[in-house]
């Protein structure tokens, strides 16, 4: 199978921002890890591997049909935070950009009349409305729970409720 100089780099583009993607979940964890938000952490842990795994399926994709894949190097990302909430609206800009990243290939996909690629795509279109709304939710609690210290300890409780082991 052949696609076009055009869609590869796209899908190129795509590796290195789940692989950014990837590291700024592990910087998120990292700093909830120290500040104490023990739930939180575990959930951006998990989230930093699931989108490593994003990256692989795009990796694995483009491998499949014989393009070889670009393994980026990755910028690093911020290693501080302001708080929690900031860093879960941060994560819902970040999963924004991904989606509107990965319609934009479909776009491509659709144009160029590279029907595999589109339906490759299908997987990514529906999981980026579940991370959208997930991320939506959990910033819905801020609104509904509050910002005080024993709200924030609910919302670090609810993230490691959320934290489940990734079947991707």
């Amino acid at each position: 199978m052949k696609i076009s100089s055009r869609i590869t780099k796209a899908l190129n583009d795509q590796i290195a921002m789940e692989a950014f993607a990837s590291n700024y979940y592990l910087s998120m964890a990292s700093w909830c890890e120290i500040t104490g938000y023990e739930g939180a952490a575990n959930f951006f842990y998990q989230h930093g591997d699931e989108e490593r795994q994003h990256m692989l399926k795009v990796v694995h994709y483009l491998n499949g049909i014989g393009v070889q894949a670009v393994i980026p190097q990755v910028k690093q990302p911020p290693k501080t935070f302001n708080s929690l909430e900031s860093i879960c609206k941060t994560a819902l800009g970040n999963e924004q950009a991904v989606t509107r990243s990965i319609n934009k290939i479909v776009e491509l996909a659709q144009k160029e009349k590279d029907h595999s690629t589109f339906v490759f795509l299908q997987w990514f279109v529906n999981e980026q409305i579940e991370e959208e709304k997930l991320f939506e939710t959990i910033l819905q609690k801020f609104v509904l729970i509050g910002r005080d210290k024993l709200a924030i300890n609910e919302i670090d409780k609810a993230l490691s409720s959320m934290a489940t082991p990734s079947t991707e």
